[in-house]
């Protein structure tokens, strides 16, 4: 039985230990590092085989031969993580093995540079759990924008605020027809912890996508990363809900409506929104359209069920 110490922290007791172990060099307030605590806590001590790609996840493991991770990790080029983890995965198989295959991948090599393997992945169904801890910036390499940067949002290849909007990648997800896909927040941690447990008891391809703060590319202050994503989901930009063999929609917190209020709340504590560079009614407008998507295929889940 696990146990709450430190805020983002567990006590797994004598039988295993966290997959993301203390002394590693990730920034302080970064989301990716309480997302690892809590994976390594819903894995309820279950050896993962890791899958991680180019990333700032890569990085953390420090050099050679010493690792911050408890299990065994293959570092992947970008583009190929869920292929190296359709790889593991069918040894495991084949050795009948109880080894949960995992890809930990950043933004980059999921919404942009991976996401041709992610996509043929997917639609074999293969037997692997793809999370995507999305912080919205390439931040291992110095902040570019990739398809996951936000509206207006400043980066070093975006200075003046990115002028698109940030890629649905969970409808694209969708599309593939998988068993399961999630959004999961650090600011809502049993909603998180009942996903990552739930994903395992699943079959098939399963994609988790967490919003995950970087102060350093956010500009913002390593404190209060939790509180910004919790703002995020309050305020409608970032929904929890689950998608089920993609069609199937369940929505798990519904925020109250958007205002500038709200959004303000979020965008003031992050120096990357160039001022000026932001239309607060456009922003409420995407929201908006957002939610009306999903209360539809939500509402189509519940006619399913009722039928």
């Amino acid at each position: 039985m696990s146990s709450t110490t430190l805020e983002g922290q567990t006590d797994c007791g004598p039988q295993c230990e966290h997959l993301l172990r203390a002394g590693n060099t990730n920034c302080a307030g970064c989301g990716m590092s309480l997302g690892l605590l809590w994976l390594g806590e819903a894995l309820d001590g279950k050896m993962p085989l890791v899958v991680i790609p180019a990333c700032c996840g890569i990085v953390t493991a420090g050099a050679f031969p010493t690792t911050s991770y408890s299990a065994p990790v293959a570092a992947s080029t970008f583009a190929s993580a869920a292929a190296v983890a359709t790889g593991l995965n069918a040894v495991t198989e084949l050795n009948h093995e109880d080894h949960p295959v995992i890809c930990w991948a950043g933004d980059g090599g999921t919404y942009d540079i991976g996401i041709a393997t992610l996509s043929a992945a997917a639609e074999r169904n293969d037997n692997i759990i793809y999370i995507c801890y999305d912080n919205e910036i390439y931040g291992n390499t110095g902040g570019q924008r990739s398809s996951a940067t936000p509206l207006g949002v400043a980066t070093s290849t975006s200075p003046g605020g990115k002028a698109e909007r940030k890629k649905d990648i969970m409808a694209i997800m969708a599309a593939h027809r998988i068993p399961y896909a999630a959004t999961l927040s650090i600011a809502h941690r049993e909603d998180f912890l009942r996903k990552l447990r739930a994903a395992q008891q699943i079959k098939g391809f399963r994609f988790l996508l967490i919003h995950s703060p970087c102060p350093t590319g956010w500009k913002s202050e390593p404190e209060e990363s939790v509180d910004l994503v919790r703002y995020s989901v309050d305020c409608g930009l970032f929904p929890l809900y689950e998608v089920f063999d993609g069609s199937r929609y369940r929505i798990n917190l519904r925020p109250a409506p958007p205002t500038p209020e709200a959004i303000n709340q979020y965008v003031s504590r992050q120096r990357r929104y160039r001022s000026g560079s932001l239309d607060v009614d456009q922003f409420i407008a995407q929201i908006r359209e957002q939610w009306r998507y999903l209360d539809t295929m939500a509402r189509e889940f519940a006619a399913d069920d009722a039928i």
